[in-house]
């Protein structure tokens, strides 16, 4: 998507879909990929990590795969922590999936007009230069918790 995605599409998105393929996630607690990705499976998505430096290793209660021709079954959402000059081939890699997934969903800083050009040809959603973990927050009232005026009213506090 080149333009940015409406709040009712990441709503819709983060409320239908199940899965993530969190591509280039990291180990190091520390590093934003490990915790959006156990953020993700806290909030109940089955969330399959992606690095081929730390496959057959487990993580998130899965074992982290090399690249997502190993993902089974399929999934819905391929989250890409990478640089903007891989996603191309991750794109590639996702469209040869079967079943396909639906979304494509860059992390923020990950920004590429062809490749998403290319998932959206094909009948994806593409995300760009967005974080589910923070727009779940900030959709489902979650960063008011945080000290955050997010304009979303909410009974939580």
């Amino acid at each position: 998507m080149t333009e940015t995605p409406s709040d009712d599409l990441l709503r819709r998105i983060l409320r239908e879909v199940k899965s993530f393929a969190c591509v280039g996630v990291s180990p190091n607690p520390v590093r934003p990929s490990h915790y959006v990705a156990r953020y993700l499976r806290l909030k109940g998505y089955r969330v399959i990590p992606v690095n081929p430096g730390q496959a057959g290793k487990e993580l998130f209660g899965e074992t982290v795969r090399a690249d997502l021709s190993e993902i089974e079954g399929g999934v819905d959402v391929i989250d890409i922590f990478r640089r903007p000059e891989a996603v191309p081939e991750i794109v590639e890699e996702a469209l040869a999936m079967s079943p396909r997934p639906k979304v494509i969903w860059m992390q923020i800083g990950v920004t590429h007009a062809e490749a998403a050009a290319r998932a959206e040809a094909e009948g994806l959603t593409v995300i760009q230069n967005r974080c589910p973990k923070i727009e779940y927050q900030r959709l489902f009232g979650e960063l008011r918790m945080g000290g955050f005026a997010t304009g979303i009213i909410s009974s939580k506090l």
